[in-house]
């Protein structure tokens, strides 16, 4: 690499720090420095520009210029199922440039252990991933800071990131995106019937939008069914409260509301805090009241587990249903039988009354990539230029949404590259709209297990009526201090 290259690279990492977030420490047990849980300004004006036209030209370039011997990169890779195609990727690299690259990938559920031996040896990892707050604060020692990398530059929501100790202590490589998953062939033909409340799908910004249009739907489901002739049976798919379904709503939709007092409070979004007032859980049960009211599912049975939402959903059952992109496999596979095709699906915001001009969808991941900065000066060097080659480069960008599958929150990932999940288009087309992600904040549920358990039981006893919602605001808010603390403790 040019030496010159270096010293721009290494001084303009160096540059820029964050200030942290007043969460810090363990959320929750399964979400510990064990990357695995549940589902760790590029200054740089020499090296390649990363558009569309001109990106992978640029960055075969600039490795070209590379020598041999500048540095090496060492990648530890946490994901089993993409071990061939990250080797392939590495030998490419080396072909191209002269740069080793060499990569392990751990076993599933050992990454932490495994972490932890390589990153003891003198041949430590350069690169490495980390999914949490808490993995970063265990890790601290051995993260480079990133905020002055072509890799953050080129993030295109700049949240996804991790914080921690006043800098980017790590960069998320893919998300996941999670809102209202909605029939758009169905709801722009409801549109053309008489006395719709909207005359286009883009007309729902909002909550108070969205709720008429789903009490529109439901209250005239018959009269709808003969006009477009459709098979509804409500508006929104069930919103089961059994164990297969009711995380939806004690980790998804309760991630709203804890998304919004975390903002309001200046914590890190993930990581939160031990205490919490239930500020938004008002926009909270306004949302539940409209997904158990206008759906076809009898209130009292919720909890039975006889519903089947994506199934509603897939026969054309009903028009909406909350859920994330992972929906797209099962919905688009033809041995499933469902009605529905690609050309059918969208994902709007779970629109929470609060900021809905600015909402995007809930998007995350517990994939970040973090660089070691106890490697020498030559390979973190060598490891930030492998990084921006991988974003940039032809072969790079097709194998991690062509050949890993992944959905890729950088700038660069357009045209051939753009993800063909219907619903993380939509994402990206938010993201490109300036519009804000919802962080996953639910990420911070102490001793999730429990706390969810007593939240649900709340929430059906208020939504069969054997109890009220004040019991809801009890388990979220005094059981969520109770579970933080049993957790500290735990510790």
């Amino acid at each position: 690499m040019k030496r010159k290259l270096l010293s721009v690279i290494l001084s303009s990492a160096m540059a820029v720090t964050l200030l942290t977030g007043c969460g810090g420490g363990s959320s929750t047990p399964d979400a510990a420095a064990d990357t695995s849980s549940e589902a760790a300004e590029s200054t740089v004006e020499e090296s390649a520009e990363s558009t569309e036209d001109t990106g992978a030209a640029a960055a075969e370039e600039e490795a070209a210029a590379a020598p041999a011997g500048d540095g090496s990169v060492y990648l530890l890779n946490f994901k089993p199922e993409s071990d061939q195609q990250w080797k392939d990727l590495a030998a490419i690299y080396t072909e191209q440039t002269g740069v080793e690259v060499n990569v392990l990938t751990a076993a599933e559920g050992t990454y932490s252990t495994t972490l932890q031996a390589e990153l003891a040896k003198d041949e430590a990892p350069t690169i490495f991933n980390i999914g949490n707050v808490t993995a970063a604060q265990t890790w601290n020692d051995y993260t480079y800071d990133l905020s002055g990398t072509a890799l953050y530059d080129h993030l295109s929501d700049k949240s996804l990131v991790i914080n921690y100790d006043g800098k980017v202590a790590a960069v998320a490589n893919c998300y996941e995106c999670y809102g209202i998953i909605y029939n758009k062939t169905i709801l722009n033909d409801y549109c053309s019937v008489e006395g719709a409340v909207i005359s286009s799908v883009d007309d729902i910004k909002d909550f108070a939008t969205l709720k008429a249009v789903a009490e529109d739907i439901n209250n005239r489901v018959d009269e709808i069914n003969d006009a477009l002739g459709t098979n509804l049976t409500g508006a929104f798919a069930s919103a089961g409260l059994d164990s297969g379904s009711s995380w939806r709503f004690s980790g998804h939709l309760a991630g709203v509301a804890l998304y919004y007092e975390f903002l309001d409070a200046g914590c890190d979004l993930v990581a939160g805090q031990g205490e919490i007032e239930g500020k938004y859980l008002d926009n909270f049960k306004n949302v539940w009241d409209m997904y158990v009211s206008t759906s076809s599912a009898d209130p009292k049975t919720l909890e039975g587990g006889t519903y089947n939402a994506e199934m509603e959903f897939g026969m054309g059952e009903a028009v909406f249903f909350q859920n994330g992109n992972w929906e797209y496999a099962a919905l688009t596979n033809p041995d499933n039988g469902y009605e529905v095709t690609d050309e059918d699906l969208g994902m709007m915001p779970i629109y929470f009354g609060v900021d809905d001009a600015n909402e995007g969808l809930c998007v995350g991941t517990e994939n970040y990539w973090a660089v070691n900065s106890k490697a020498s000066e030559e390979d973190i060097a060598a490891t930030l230029a492998f990084l921006e080659w991988v974003i940039t480069s032809d072969e790079g960008r097709n194998s991690i949404t062509n050949e890993m599958g992944l959905s890729a929150p950088f700038d660069t990932f357009t045209g051939d590259y753009e993800s063909e999940n219907a619903f993380v288009r939509d994402n990206n087309k938010y993201m490109a709209d300036g519009k804000t992600a919802v962080a996953w904040s639910f990420n911070a549920t102490p001793n999730v297990d429990d706390w969810r358990a007593d939240v649900v039981a709340a929430l059906t006893a208020y939504t069969n009526g054997s109890g009220d919602w004040d019991a809801v605001k009890t388990a979220f808010v005094d059981g969520w201090a109770t579970q933080w603390q049993l957790a500290e403790e735990a510790k």
